[in-house]
């Protein structure tokens, strides 16, 4: 069978990184496999899933390429009738229950199977003793076994389990003297509703058995049945329940694996029974790790850009974001960092998936981009700058040849393109000056002094160019008995008004001959 893999958001507003990252690592691993990527909008959360939320997860999902295919999208409110009849389906082979709760309607409970062997990775590990408490009354019926642990202090603690978590149950007081046998009371329990309440236990021993599953990413993975409880399907309002739509809704699609967050390793053992008990075939699992932060907390926007908008409105490239989502959690198995997405198709496998949680590294990111922009052919740097720079007031007065020499000498220190702002030296008359910078770079009598004559060979100069102002600015650090070098930096915060930016010789060029020696007089004159 062909691959078939989903990506399933719950679109409530802005696309979290850790979303996109898994229908990337979908996208990837479809492509790899010659499969197909599949779209689903679980948009039953009608107050939430609008259609702003929705328009915006497709438009994040076309600006990043991630293409979907069989279009239109399946929507999760398309396929209610399908749940409720898969509900209906267990509820007539009693793998459900009706259970009204709180006094209001009734909703539909899916039973982990008494007969749970015939759940594929189903198995027996042998008998254990579960200490009680004896105060407290064990009850034993169709939704399962109720008791109360024992607390370090002695005190009772609340525990229970589905009853196909008991199989063999035996209830025993502190003498082992048996009190309630499950054996051949399983009928009139299950079928007839007969429910048993055994006061005095001390032990409830049984037969253990686990569920478990081979995940491609965290290895073999396992969960006993007695930390289970049955799961509400529908709700008492007639909703379906995550659980069931999510599992339905695979069926429906065809879904062969399913690569998603580690956050729902534990739905995984009941849709593993959910997918058993409809007659389909299981899925193949992989779970991908956390995105954290450097506390190893979840990542968040308390701890920067968390969501997709925020780096694509902060000028972050598309290609960039991709290539470092990919690599966020997964590698090569090389030294690569900077791959296309050819190359990731190429190298993708769930196998090479890391199982620790990965630190997101925003410096990393933008280093990366900034990669990406300076590859950019110049006439498309070109035109997303000057697309970009429509938001500054100052860029009306910007002509294109100006603006092209600018993006010449800039592009290849640009990281994102909000760093274009920081532009504005080039086409205002007067910066804006870093006072903590400029007082820093002027301070020096003897720096200042070598300013001044530089002004006076700069007025000089029969052509404004680079290496005659390299050559002035030399001339003006041997008359100082400077080093080379050393009027670098203050001639930079006398002309820009900042610390940092091209080579100052080109800089100076492209600012022109009147408007830095005006800037040299402003700056002398102001710090």
């Amino acid at each position: 069978m062909s691959v078939r893999v989903r990506f399933a958001p719950s679109p409530t507003g802005q696309v979290h990184i850790g979303n996109i990252r898994a229908a990337i690592f979908n996208w990837l691993f479809a492509r790899h496999e010659g499969g197909s990527f599949l779209l689903r909008i679980e948009d039953t959360d009608l107050e939430r899933s609008t259609p702003e939320a929705i328009a915006t997860l497709l438009e994040v999902m076309e600006w990043l390429g991630l293409a979907f295919d069989e279009k239109p999208p399946l929507y999760q409110t398309s396929q209610v009738q399908k749940h409720l009849a898969a509900a209906e389906r267990l509820l007539a082979a009693g793998d459900a229950y009706r259970d009204a709760k709180g006094g209001g309607g009734e909703a539909i409970v899916f039973r982990i199977p008494f007969a749970a062997e015939r759940i594929p990775g189903v198995s027996s590990v042998g008998t254990v003793d579960v200490p009680v408490h004896p105060e407290i009354p064990v009850q034993v019926n169709g939704k399962g076994v109720d008791y109360a642990g024992i607390s370090k202090k002695g005190t009772p603690a609340p525990g229970g389990c589905c009853l196909a978590g008991c199989l063999d149950l035996q209830v025993l007081d502190a003498a082992e003297q048996v009190l309630f046998t499950l054996a051949g009371k399983e009928d009139a329990i299950l079928r007839d509703g007969a429910e048993f309440s055994v006061p005095g236990a001390a032990i409830l021993r049984f037969t253990r058995r686990v569920i478990s599953y081979h995940d491609e990413v965290k290895g073999d993975m396992s969960k006993p049945l007695d930390s289970m409880r049955d799961v509400v399907i529908v709700r008492s309002d007639g909703s379906p329940v995550f659980h069931l739509a999510n599992v339905v809704d695979d069926i429906t699609q065809g879904i062969t694996h399913i690569i998603r967050g580690d956050d729902h390793v534990e739905n995984t053992f009941r849709h593993i029974m959910l997918f058993s008990c409809l007659g389909a075939v299981v899925p193949t699992y992989a779970h991908l790790p956390m995105i954290v932060n450097a506390a190893g907390k979840p990542y968040s926007k308390r701890d920067g850009d968390a969501f997709v908008g925020d780096f694509r409105d902060n000028g972050f490239v598309a290609d960039a974001l991709f290539n470092y989502l990919s690599l966020l959690g997964w590698s090569p198995g090389d030294d690569r960092e900077k791959m296309s997405r050819q190359e990731l198709t190429a190298a993708f496998s769930l196998s090479r998936v890391l199982h620790a949680s990965a630190q997101m590294d925003i410096q990393k990111l933008t280093n990366l981009n900034g990669q990406y922009i300076a590859e950019m052919p110049a006439d498309e740097f070109l035109a997303v700058s000057r697309d970009w720079l429509k938001r500054y007031p100052w860029v009306s007065a910007v002509s294109d040849s100006q603006l092209q020499a600018v993006c010449a000498l800039m592009q290849s220190r640009v990281k994102r393109f909000a760093d274009l702002e920081q532009w504005s030296y080039f086409f205002v008359d007067v910066p804006e000056y870093d006072e903590k910078v400029c007082v820093k770079q002027l301070k020096d009598p003897a720096v200042r002094a070598a300013l001044q004559a530089i002004s006076a060979l700069f007025a000089a100069l029969p052509d404004f160019a680079a290496a005659g102002i390299e050559s002035a600015i030399q001339a003006a650090c041997d008359q100082a008995g400077l080093a080379h070098g050393k009027l670098n930096q203050p001639l930079r915060a006398a002309v820009t008004g900042s610390g940092v930016g091209a080579g100052i010789y080109e800089t100076v060029e492209l600012l022109g001959r009147e408007r830095s020696l005006a800037r040299l007089k402003i700056a002398l004159e102001r710090y």
